[in-house]
């Protein structure tokens, strides 16, 4: 059986009415028959049926053991790091997530949970990097935001020898793309409200685990801090989850078309895409992934972060907003928005250049994309050229 047809027929009919969609359970708490006897649900925090769907349905897609929902991707890395003690290490890809950055360095650090961060692209920088201390490895990929490539099967393999745990942020690839619970990791995580949701219209995260055993764990740390994903958000990813397969497949055809189209033109300096036979680490991304995903960054030979602000102020079918995976085109320019919070010495050192600009590669007919990048990077030239003359004037 095919995924996509798996992945359908893993969202299940209701039992009680043989309703198709799964119904919201909008409640706070279930009535019980006596003290401590009821029909598998006793308060909406610990346990709702509608979650408890997605819950299922995630972790059959990622071909784990135990999923978890939470209200928010940063929610759900939170809980993993929940895992950890005062004096553990994570040992971090270097080009990470700035809510990621952030999390680790600015509320975990002073608690005694210290982060490396490191360039996985290369499996012997991991080994290099571990201490006695290191006791969780987070990867991304590809990553947030130039797409770097990592070895899952790899560094799985490494991790296990060290009895470390390995925890992969799948947001960007989806299941529809990469199963890293297959290739070797422990844990693996989502925003759901990324390509899972897929229209833009919620908030979540998502955890899939191994094991029952961690599984049981990620589920204490999830009632006990009480993050939970609301059952009408629940319903919302179910409903994104069941297109993601169709949608995934076009977002991957319209993101190669626009890469290809970028590497061309004479404005551009790099084009970060696994597709593209150029990416340093093409040739792992086609290994481990069925698509190389919808998210396209590339920098302007006008290495300034004005050239990157003019170009993302100049789109018209290309939203400037966070987040990513929608049906609409979106993009944004890291160094200023979803990266903020990275120092920017940091920045540099993991390839986020002032002038990186993200692409969301939505929906749309790839040529109206095609269209609307090359109007803007003409109107920014022009902004540039006259922003110049006016300061030769004043001079």
């Amino acid at each position: 059986m095919s995924n996509a047809t798996k992945l359908i027929h893993s969202i299940p009919v209701d039992p009680l009415t043989g309703s198709i969609s799964v119904p919201i359970y909008q409640t706070s708490t279930f009535v019980q028959e006596a003290p401590g006897v009821n029909k598998g649900y006793d308060y909406a925090r610990s346990g709702n049926p509608t979650r408890a769907t997605l819950e299922n349905i995630i972790a059959e897609l990622e071909g784990g053991s135990t999923g978890a929902a939470f209200a928010s991707g940063l929610a759900a890395i939170d809980a993993v790091v929940k895992l950890l003690k005062s004096g553990d290490e994570i040992l971090a890809v270097d080009d990470i997530y700035g809510g990621a950055f952030r999390l680790f360095t600015h509320i975990y650090q002073k608690f005694g949970i210290n982060v490396n961060y490191v360039d996985t692209t290369d499996a012997g920088n991991v080994l290099d990097a571990i201490t006695p201390n290191t006791k969780l490895i987070w990867l991304e990929t590809p990553t947030n935001p130039t797409l770097k490539v990592s070895d899952i099967s790899a560094i799985a393999q490494i991790a296990k020898q060290h009895n470390i745990l390995l925890c992969v942020d799948n947001t960007f690839a989806s299941p529809a793309l990469q199963q890293p619970i297959a290739l070797g990791a422990d844990i693996m995580v989502h925003s759901g409200t990324k390509y899972l949701g897929g229209h833009s219209d919620l908030i979540a995260g998502l955890v899939v685990t191994a094991t029952e055993e961690l599984g049981a764990e990620i589920k204490f740390i999830q009632n006990a801090s009480g993050a939970i994903l609301s059952p009408h958000d629940s319903w919302l990813v179910i409903r994104g989850v069941e297109t993601l397969h169709l949608r995934v497949r076009q977002h991957c055809i319209n993101a190669q078309i626009v890469a290809e189209y970028l590497q061309s033109h004479p404005a551009v300096e790099n084009v970060y895409y696994p597709g593209l036979k150029t990416h340093h680490n093409h040739d792992i991304a086609a290994k481990q992934q069925s698509g190389f995903g919808g998210i396209v960054t590339f920098t302007l030979k006008d290495d300034t972060e004005e050239a990157a602000k003019n170009f993302v102020c100049s789109t018209n079918l290309f939203k400037l907003a966070e987040s990513l995976g929608g049906v609409k085109s979106l993009l944004c320019h890291p160094a200023t928005m979803t990266h903020k919070s990275i120092p920017v010495e940091k920045r540099h050192a993991a390839g986020v250049a002032d002038s990186l600009v993200r692409l969301s590669v939505g929906l749309e007919d790839a040529h109206d994309l095609i269209a609307d990048i090359e109007q803007a990077l003409s109107n920014s030239k022009v902004k540039i050229q006259k922003a110049k003359a006016e300061a030769l004037e004043v001079a």
